[in-house]
């Protein structure tokens, strides 16, 4: 087993994780492991790098998937023991007028972007060595997602005593209302993807509070950010800012030094804390 030091990014094979693998082998002190669903497209990415003079690792992971995902966890534990950065970036958009049905939408959308991130965080968590970093890729989308749901569900959301349990049953209660055609009567907003990222920024306050709670002294800091609108397949081409743009905050977040007493449970955008 090596004693290296070692990072891991989700969904890397192209766009914005691709720009962040390739920031964090040029920038971290360790070996960094491109994980991607599709073992070619992964394997090609790597390559890519490689002909850049890089040294990533690849690793296939689908965060649909828990026996690939725990795959991941085994391969961490037998190779290097632990982990030390996390960059959950793995995450999917149905584009406007896509003929799927909405329900449909809610449902695919929900799974990976916050069931996925939730399977991930369950096996890998458990994993982060002392000082390791947690970067969530979030959107402002679930900012304006959350101010377009009611008042009651606002209130949950914002709340600073929020379970777990409660949160992912809220995230099924909005796929279940989908279904059944009363999700605005509900109170929720007309965003699968927005609503999906508020999933994703409460669930990284919540595991942030859990990680003080058990494991304070080991000084990890976990956090929710925004890349911004970038040109990728899901930002389209008229976004503003590049991948490598796009890249600068979760790298930001996942290299923050030995010392930092924070960022912790924020939700950041440009390298500042948003309000939530």
């Amino acid at each position: 087993m090596s004693c290296t030091r070692v990072a891991l990014v989700t969904g890397a094979n192209k766009g914005i994780g691709f720009a962040i693998t390739r920031d964090l082998c040029r920038r971290f002190s360790g070996d960094v492991v491109l994980t991607a669903r599709d073992e070619a497209r992964g394997r090609s990415a790597v390559q890519q790098l490689q002909a850049e003079g890089l040294s990533p690792r690849f690793h296939q992971l689908d965060i649909d998937d828990l026996q690939s995902i725990r795959a991941v966890r085994d391969f961490l534990r037998k190779e290097y023991g632990g982990l030390d950065v996390l960059v959950n970036n793995a995450g999917i958009a149905f584009q406007r007028g896509d003929p799927t049905p909405y329900h449909i939408q809610a449902e695919v959308t929900m799974k990976t972007n916050f069931f996925g991130i939730l399977n991930v965080s369950a096996e890998l968590l458990p994993l982060i060595r002392p000082q390791g970093r947690v970067v969530n890729v979030s959107s402002t989308l679930s900012l304006a997602a959350l101010k377009n749901c009611s008042p009651e569900l606002q209130q949950k959301f914002r709340s600073e005593t929020i379970t777990e349990e409660e949160l992912v049953a809220l995230m099924n209660k909005f796929v279940e209302d989908i279904d059944s055609g009363v999700h605005e009567k509900e109170g929720w907003p007309n965003s699968t993807y927005g609503v999906s990222k508020i999933g994703v920024t409460v669930l990284s306050r919540i595991h942030a509070m859990k990680l003080s709670e058990e494991r304070g002294g080991d000084k990890i800091l976990l956090n929710a950010c925004c890349p911004g609108w970038v040109r990728t397949d899901m930002g389209g081409p008229s976004a503003t800012k590049s991948p490598e743009e796009g890249a600068e905050t979760p790298v930001y977040l996942a290299l923050l030094p030995p010392d930092s007493g924070g960022p912790h449970g924020q939700f950041i955008s440009e390298k500042k804390p948003e309000q939530w």
